[in-house]
């Protein structure tokens, strides 16, 4: 930083309550009231007014003492006494800091070369066009204070000469810069580089005032002389600099934007609807990483429609980059009592599919596009199994996230199989029958590997249907494909497994005939085998697999899982029992109960 002295004499000047004296032994003739200071001076001895136009056409002639308002002068008692010392010939230290206010008062009390030859306001000039305006720093600060005086900065185009220098050293290539610059990124070793980083501007120009810094990144911009990437970089380093960090802590804090005062939330909202203003259009300028946490950071503070929708819009077209760690934020909506924001993400997957359903990709796009879409839909299945271990998330929250992902994206179901079982297995384990069907509507059996259907089979916390599903579809792979020893033997473990869970569960309580799923028999017509539900999508098995009597007979015979909820449906059930135990040929069973299906559940899902 660049600095200019002025004045011989040691400073003389000093306070009694509220006024403000120089030592002389001259006695005082003028005295100056700005705000709440009063300032006793001499109007000729020091040349006090030789040197100030605006005195000398406010004082009179004669030699009386006179007392003179200045309550009006720009900066205040601070700047005035800046130019009383020049007059006085004390010694003054100018910097960037210092250099506005000073000058602004002496344009304003006059101390021009008209009056003087010399005079203040010329050595102020000097100093601003020889150091502070050839500097980077010096050009930066004395910008900032331009914020306590905007008029006057601008009358006399203080402001828009030192943003020409910043934008025209930031447009310097890297290898000609020369000045000193502050660059703190963890592991770069400023003394041992010899190359400048191409964002080294970024962090010097992120202290100044959101306005000023948006009037300096649309200037960069309106050039395009760099990358969408540095203008990126910019707004992710001030972001960094001014907004509050949510990310750091993954505990909850209802409403704690609101515990803020006022002003600072209106202020860091301001700031980010600023940012997200000024984000390059071009894909890939801001990482997916610094989106979700802008998106993340309106949700807390409040931010306006607009500005979430942009951000969603954004964040949609990046998706594909993101990991499990850029989706975890936590949730400040006082009516939801899970850790998770899963809201957030669910927007923003919806509008992922939303702009994927728009394009129309040429036949080279195609994989590529594919390939997007189940990184995609690997990514929330993954970030599944993180918000299921959230004791307090609603099982409803994971089903309807993980039915935002159409079949496309989801190939395999193995880890949504892996994040029910998690939701299941280590914090709800006391979930009603009901919402464990509910969460497992959601699976499919028949998109399983073989490693996890064997899993589900002897998985006791699933529902009997889900094990019954997964036990079929292993025997119908194991139908078309057993030519190996190995197959045979993954098919008898299976089997195996799946009989033993069956047993275990018949002997749990009542046991009763349910009519909506259906299992084939080795020789006969397909027999319904299913929970009563409404929420359910019963699954039609392949007539031609053929299992065990002693398995088939236990699938039928189950366990009552839901409670009568109605006199009719009571009736029902007892009629259906009735007219089973009255039936004691199989095929007669298969018959019946496929007649009655087949009506009832025509057009239902597999």
């Amino acid at each position: 930083m660049k600095f200019m002295k002025l004045g011989t004499r040691p400073d003389t000047f000093y306070t009694e309550e509220a006024t403000r004296t120089v030592t002389s032994d001259t006695p005082t003739d003028l005295i100056l009231r700005i705000n709440n200071i009063n300032y006793l001076l001499h109007k000729l001895q020091f040349a006090l007014l030789p040197k100030c136009g605006l005195l000398q056409q406010l004082c009179p002639t004669d030699d009386g003492e006179i007392t003179i308002d200045l309550h009006d002068i720009p900066g205040g008692e601070e700047a005035f006494e800046l130019c009383a010392k020049y007059c006085y010939g004390i010694t003054i230290n100018f910097s960037a800091y210092n250099f506005l206010p000073a000058f602004c008062a002496a344009k304003f009390l006059r101390m021009t070369e008209a009056v003087e030859k010399g005079n203040f306001v010329l050595k102020l000039e000097a100093f601003f066009h020889s150091c502070i305006l050839e500097g980077w720093k010096d050009s930066i600060i004395t910008l900032q204070t331009t914020i306590k005086l905007p008029e006057w900065s601008e009358s006399l185009g203080i402001a828009r000469r030192c943003m020409d220098s910043i934008v025209e050293k930031i447009l310097t290539p890297p290898p000609k810069v020369t000045w000193s610059y502050t660059y703190t990124r963890p592991g770069y070793d400023k003394k041992h580089r010899q190359s400048v980083p191409r964002d080294w501007w970024t962090e010097d120009i992120s202290d100044l005032d959101i306005d000023l810094f948006r009037y300096i990144i649309v200037a960069v911009r309106s050039t395009n002389m760099l990358p969408s990437q540095l203008i990126g970089e910019a707004l992710h380093v001030y972001a960094s600099r001014w907004l509050p960090d949510t990310t750091r802590t993954r505990t909850r804090t209802i409403g704690s934007a609101a515990s803020q005062p006022e002003e600072i939330t209106v202020k860091n909202r301001r700031i980010l609807e600023a940012i997200v203003s000024m984000i390059p259009a071009e894909r890939g300028s801001l990482s997916i990483n610094f989106l979700l946490r802008l998106l993340s950071l309106a949700n807390y503070l409040g931010s306006s429609p607009l500005t979430k929708t942009e951000l969603v819009r954004r964040s949609s077209q990046q998706l594909e980059e993101a990991t499990v760690s850029d989706l975890l934020f936590p949730s400040y909506s006082t009516s939801d009592q899970h850790l998770y924001d899963v809201e957030l993400v669910r927007s923003v997957l919806e509008s992922f599919w939303v702009l994927w359903r728009r394009q129309a990709p040429g036949p080279s796009e195609k994989g590529e596009s594919m390939r997007s879409v189940r990184k995609v839909g690997k990514l929330i299945d993954s970030y599944l199994q993180v918000i299921s271990k959230d004791v307090n998330m609603p099982a409803s929250k994971v089903v309807s996230l993980a039915e935002c992902l159409p079949d496309v994206a989801r190939p395999l179901h193995d880890d949504l199989y892996k994040a029910i079982n998690i939701y299941l297995k280590q914090e709800h384990p006391d979930l009603s029958k009901a919402d464990k069907k509910f969460l497992c509507r959601i699976l499919d059996c028949q998109k399983l590997s073989p490693e996890v259907r064997a899993h589900a089979v002897k998985n006791e916390r699933l529902p009997l249907r889900t094990v019954v599903q997964a036990l079929f579809f292993d025997q119908e792979k194991t139908a078309r494909g057993a030519t190996t020893p190995h197959n045979s033997l993954t098919s008898y473990d299976t089997t195996t497994r799946g009989k033993e869970t069956l047993a275990a569960r018949e002997d749990q309580g009542k046991q009763k005939l349910s009519p909506e799923v259906r299992f084939p028999r080795a020789d006969g017509p397909t027999i319904f085998v299913a929970e009563t539900s409404t929420t359910d999508h019963p699954r039609i098995m392949q007539p031609d697999i053929k299992l065990p009597r002693e398995l088939e007979r236990k699938l039928v015979m189950r366990e009552t899982e839901e409670g009568v909820e109605s006199s009719e449906k009571a009736k029902d059930v007892a009629t259906e029992e009735r007219s089973q135990r009255s039936m004691s040929d199989p095929h007669k069973i298969g018959k019946r109960t496929g007649k009655t299906d087949r009506g009832h559940n025509k057009g239902r899902e597999r």
